[in-house]
């Protein structure tokens, strides 16, 4: 079974964005990033996709959100795997 297609909604500017895919790439999960650091559509589209949450990153595996940077660590602190 392939596993679910991980993207990451990142800017440029956000240290939290950087450290949540270099743990992604410690984990070895392949993952597609969209730079929204200038996107003010995709921001509010962002925004709807969450739940209201409106910072950087969000991680989504598939449909589901993982959340942003503590929330991928503590998932990974939980047992779970991309």
């Amino acid at each position: 079974m392939e596993s679910a297609k991980v993207k990451v909604y990142a800017a440029s500017y956000c240290p939290y964005c950087k450290a949540a895919k270099e743990l992604l790439k410690e984990k070895g999960v392949a993952f597609e990033e969209v730079d929204i650091t200038d996107d003010t559509a995709m921001r509010e589209k962002l925004v709807k996709m969450t739940g209201g949450r409106t910072t950087v990153p969000q991680i989504f595996s598939g449909e589901k959100l993982i959340g942003g940077y503590d929330d991928l660590k503590a998932f990974y602190a939980a047992g779970h795997a991309l």
